[in-house]
């Protein structure tokens, strides 16, 4: 028998049930956006690994599905990691840092001395598994993000704040440099850059760092014969296509044969005819060959997503030390992403930095699903999920992301409702 029309649940009653459920979402503290572009850029990850890996499995003297089994084993650890770190305050973490950062530091000068050579620089550890650059990147935020909120009365003292500050930095970075991984070294800059502005660096302060770091940045870029060659690449390559590196000569051809719809998930040839590391660094190359302009968009819009949500969250965040680790790690994952896609059709000059969440490899998967992990988190305490530690003074706003508070100059907290 059919159902008596007036028996059936109207729209409205749809539509509030399908609210009442997604307040019951946010109640727990889930961000249903952010999880569900991170889970699709996962899924997705593990489909285009698959599909760009068994080769290069095989040429390592492995089984076909090697990498793919391996990815999926970092893909269960670092979502383990990710729900551990969004069920515990971010405010524990406090004492956990300098450790964390010394221990960091540690597995940097541990590569130095080890020398475990591949694609020609002293980057991993473990025979490849771990590769402590990408550690350094998130850990380099997470460590200033708590330094600085522990230093704004002193934020803008040259020496009791921003040569400490350049100090910390420069370590993890000149360690980096040393391997040599140079567009590492320049995303570290780069985010210490960042989150000295958002924490309330002055502004002159910034430009006179930010002058400094190009000026030496591009004294080691001429000096190094990598970074020579790779910037000299990279301008042929604006010029003539043709003229620019081989990496991104076979990159760009992948992208004009994916033309609008790609060729086909499994159907790339340029993954098999020459080029490097297609389950890695070009990832994205085999992307838009196999899923064309279309899905490369659709990706590019799974990492706005992310940007979005993780700003909004920082954005509502109870306290100063929630807005920057938010605000960092979300602005980090999004870097990444920009200079993997940017690298691939030469926008931007060749880097060696993996896709977030997509590219082959353990230690940025896991490093970037225990920063969502975070965020989510932080997100938990917006929703009042895990209490809040904040006095009624502490309702600010980074920069004037909206209007509740705001930085002094002094880097001390106003609340303007007094």
């Amino acid at each position: 028998m059919l159902q008596d029309s007036s028996q059936r649940p109207s729209l409205a009653s749809q539509t509030q049930d399908l609210a009442e459920k997604t307040q019951r979402w946010l109640r727990i503290g889930i961000d249903i956006p952010l999880v569900l572009a991170v889970i699709t850029l996962v899924l997705f990850g593990l489909l285009m690994v698959y599909s760009a890996s068994w080769k290069f499995s095989i040429q390592l003297g492995q089984p076909a599905a090697y990498m793919f089994i391996r990815q999926i084993v970092w893909v269960i650890l670092g979502t383990f990691m990710a729900v551990l770190l969004s069920r515990i305050d971010y405010h524990r973490f406090s004492k956990l840092m300098l450790p964390i950062m010394l221990g960091t530091i540690g597995l940097l000068i541990v590569v130095l001395v080890l020398r475990d050579t591949r694609l020609g620089a002293v980057r991993t550890i473990l025979s490849g598994s771990i590769q402590p650059s990408e550690l350094a990147k998130v850990v380099t935020v997470l460590y200033l993000s708590y330094w600085l909120n522990n230093h704004k009365p002193v934020l803008n003292d040259f020496s009791l704040g921003i040569v400490p500050m350049l100090f910390l930095i420069g370590v993890n970075a000149g360690l980096v440099l040393l391997q040599p991984d140079i567009s590492a070294a320049a995303t570290i800059i780069l985010l210490g850059g960042i989150l000295f502005y958002l924490a309330g660096g002055d502004m002159k302060k910034i430009v006179f760092v930010i002058l400094g770091v190009a000026f030496f940045g591009g004294i080691i870029v001429l000096v190094s014969t990598t970074g020579r060659t790779r910037m000299l690449d990279y301008i042929n390559g604006l010029q003539n296509p043709v003229q620019a590196s081989y990496h991104v000569q076979r990159a760009l051809e992948a992208v004009v044969k994916g033309g609008l719809f790609g060729v086909g998930i499994g159907r790339a040839t340029t993954k098999f005819t020459g080029l490097p590391v297609a389950p890695t660094d070009s990832i994205f190359a085999v992307i838009m060959e196999e899923t064309g302009l279309l899905g490369a968009m659709f990706v590019v819009g799974l990492f706005v997503i992310i940007l979005w949500r993780g700003l909004y969250i920082a954005n509502r965040a109870p306290d100063p030390l929630g807005k920057l680790l938010a605000a960092g790690l979300t602005i980090w994952i999004f870097i990444e992403a920009i200079i993997n896609m940017g690298v691939m059709v030469n926008l931007l000059p060749f880097a060696g930095n993996a896709l977030p969440l997509i590219s082959a490899g353990g230690s940025s998967l896991t490093t970037t699903l225990m920063s969502i992990g975070i965020i989510l988190n932080i997100a938990r305490t917006n929703n009042g999920v895990i209490p809040e530690r904040r006095p009624a003074s502490a309702v600010v706003d980074l920069r004037g992301w909206n209007r509740r508070g705001s930085v002094s100059r002094s880097g001390r907290f106003t609340n303007p409702r007094g």
